[in-house]
């Protein structure tokens, strides 16, 4: 039936679209039975979602085309593209459905593609096509623009919060990055100020060996002194002792000094 409609090239081209999609997500599910393991599956159906998405899109694309041709149409022949997009909704809203439940099977919780609406359960995919069946033409083209509308928002929801979860681990990456540049710069420090204490340390050792060096030369001369001293006491003290000898360079004892001076005055 679908077919044989009447339909401008860029609608029969974009219903093709549509169809080729569908028949591709029928694929998909059919090959989804088949796979056992979990991260396989929850890949397959993310390429699913794609799909689903691309339907959604170029379903749009088909009613606002179909809009454009509808004052060129006969009211029999929009009548007949109305009901070929409604189908199209009811067939993408079994898909979803179906993608759905499988994705309850493997635990994930999801964004739907298609919400019908806010109730405590979401509809299954008899309880959508019963409430397309009793809806006009019109509701249901605004029911199906109004489901794409909000997944378009929640889509862009999503995008912006992936931006601003990039920006913020930008903003950390910056600020990890200048802590480490100056966590750098302190143990540089640390290690010119480990060595300038290393400098000092034997520089005082050095000043300290110096000091001790001169404390025993002036001992030493100090010891001198004392014993020159203690010698011309002793000579003074006992002139007669011969046991020490007169000290180069220092007067004689004091009878010879007295005899020197009578020497003197005689003369």
């Amino acid at each position: 039936m679908a077919s044989d409609l009447p339909m401008g090239p860029q609608l029969e081209q974009i219903h093709g679209e549509i169809r080729d999609n569908f028949r591709a997500l029928a694929n998909g599910f059919q090959k989804l039975d088949k796979i056992k393991d979990s991260n396989r599956q929850s890949k397959q159906l993310e390429e699913l979602t794609g799909k689903m998405r691309e339907c959604k899109r170029l379903i749009k694309e088909f009613d606002r085309e179909l809009k454009d041709e509808e004052g060129r149409n006969p009211p029999e022949v929009n009548k007949q593209l109305n009901d070929e997009k409604q189908s199209m909704i009811k067939e993408l809203n079994s898909y979803v459905a179906l993608r759905k439940t499988y994705m309850n099977t493997l635990g994930n919780k999801r964004v739907e593609l298609f919400d019908m609406g806010a109730g405590v359960s979401e509809p299954t995919a008899d309880d959508n096509f019963q409430v397309a069946s009793s809806m006009t033409n019109q509701e249901l083209i605004n029911a199906g623009t109004k489901t794409m509308d909000e997944t378009d928002q929640a889509i862009q929801r999503t995008q912006k919060v992936v931006e601003q979860t990039i920006e913020v681990g930008t903003q950390t990456a910056v600020t990890l990055k200048g802590q480490t540049d100056q966590m750098g710069r302190i143990v540089n420090e640390l290690d010119t100020i480990n060595f300038s204490i290393k400098k000092a340390s034997q520089l005082v050792k050095e000043i300290g060996r110096q000091v001790a060096t001169d404390k025993c030369i002036m001992l030493f001369l100090f010891l001198i002194v004392c014993g020159v001293i203690a010698i011309i006491i002793v000579k003074i003290v006992n002139p007669k002792n011969k046991d020490i000898r007169d000290i180069p360079g220092l007067a004689p004892p004091a009878p010879s000094r007295r005899l020197l001076w009578a020497a003197e005055h005689f003369i």
